[in-house]
């Protein structure tokens, strides 16, 4: 349709059964009566379920061996060392710039892996990968409208463990800037496609989960309350500034679920005799042994050692499927000692999923948790099953689409979603 708009709208981490659960208890009035005027589905996320990995899928309609982005957290191989990808790793065109070949004129705010900020047919401002906001926009001066109206880019998530209070009415604090900041933008702006991202649903639901599930205390429900009722008035709010005719596509990239135990992945493969530290020095990665066989980067994501490829690599090639069977047999039997339960649901090999150009970065074992375990990479003591004072973990296949005067009922995974926004 001529002169047709597309407003995007991610609600990071958001479960289809959480929204569904809230439509029958009539909350979140204004999704509601959205996803009525469309049609909403659940669909899946990315393996691993990560939100960098995620939005990334969604935003270039490729796999990770494609885009080059496979978690928050990577390894270069050779000479090893640990980084944070951003949008300079990703390998693959986006959904904006294919906007701007085509003439149109885009709005992207807070979507995650977008630092540093594309050069874009319009205004891009970054994530939370950028602790600067000076540096997170573009164009390169847009950062001061910003600073005059007090934007924050993300929570400082060690309030939450000074006082979980307050750092809940921050939370909705940043979430009302975030709405009001992109309404002005909305109205003073010529667009043709206009994405916001929403990170503080994830933020709650990592440390509220079971104050949202119902499932722990209740000493801090009427804040999290609150934060559901004002997401849903900003919602309603971006409803009535939008055309009848825009379309209106509000998703999620994973879903969320409970933890039960947080599972230290390199404190599993030491204890195995995969990895090995030298007693004396600092057990991290970047200090483990050559005659070490593999090892782990969040969430599940095991390496090789594999000689000719790591800095420190000490397996031969000869032995590297014999040994990606081992360890992927040994992850299948592993289980929380506390409750007999399997931990991982399923082990991946990385051709098993994965096809591109930049499969050579991808981990040679990607373990898929069972809901409920969460797979880490901390080192700091040897402790395999652990707690902290996150709550909640992703989870693959709860993840929520609502389409309005589009088509979404052919979309299984949030890699497919790119092709309905190229529909121009």
């Amino acid at each position: 349709m001529a002169g047709q708009r597309t407003f995007v709208l991610g609600l990071d981490g958001m479960p289809y059964t959480l929204l569904q659960d809230m439509f029958s208890k009539n909350r979140m009035k204004n999704l509601r009566s959205i996803s009525d005027r469309g049609s909403i589905r659940r669909f899946n996320s990315v393996i691993p379920t990560i939100s960098s990995v995620a939005w990334t899928s969604y935003a270039t309609g490729k796999n990770p061996a494609e885009h080059n982005i496979y978690g928050f957290v990577d390894r270069t191989a050779n000479p090893f060392s640990i980084k944070i990808p951003t949008s300079g790793d990703r390998g693959a065109e986006t959904v904006w710039s294919k906007l701007a070949q085509k003439g149109k004129r885009v709005v992207s705010i807070n979507v995650p892996m977008t630092y540093p900020p594309e050069k874009v047919n319009g205004i891009m401002v970054s994530c939370f990968l950028c602790t600067d906001i000076k540096k997170a926009t573009y164009p390169p001066g847009f950062y001061k409208f910003l600073e005059e109206r007090q934007y924050v880019i993300d929570i400082d998530a060690w309030l939450v463990r000074k006082s979980k209070e307050a750092y809940l009415k921050e939370l909705v604090s940043i979430l009302e800037k975030r709405f009001e900041v992109a309404f002005e933008i909305m109205d003073d702006e010529i667009w043709d496609f206009f994405q916001l991202h929403i990170m503080e649903t994830d933020r709650l639901m990592h440390f509220f989960w079971d104050a949202i599930s119902g499932g722990g205390s209740l000493e801090y429900s009427s804040l999290v309350d609150k934060f559901f009722e004002r997401l849903d008035f900003f919602i309603g709010e971006l409803f009535n500034k939008l055309d009848k005719n825009d379309r209106i596509i509000i998703l999620s990239d994973h879903g969320f679920c409970g933890i039960k135990k947080e599972v230290q992945m390199n404190n599993w493969l030491e204890s195995e005799g995969l990895l090995k530290f030298d007693g004396s020095a600092k057990r991290q990665l970047t200090n483990f042994l050559p005659e070490s066989e593999a090892y782990s980067l969040l969430p599940g994501r095991i390496f090789i050692n594999l000689k000719g490829r790591e800095e420190r690599g000490s397996v031969p090639v000869s032995d590297y499927r014999d040994l990606v069977k081992d360890i992927s047999e040994r992850l299948a039997k592993l289980r929380n000692p506390e409750n007999g339960e399997k931990i991982i649901e399923k082990v991946f090999l990385r051709d098993d999923i994965y096809s591109g150009r930049y499969i050579d970065n991808s981990a040679d074992i990607i373990a898929h948790p069972k809901d409920g375990y969460d797979l880490k990479g901390a080192l700091d003591n040897r402790d395999i099953f652990t707690n902290s004072i996150l709550n909640g973990m992703h989870t693959y296949d709860d993840a929520m689409l609502i389409g309005v005067n589009c088509d979404i009922s052919n979309i299984k995974s949030i890699d497919e979603v790119t092709e309905v926004l190229l529909q121009f």
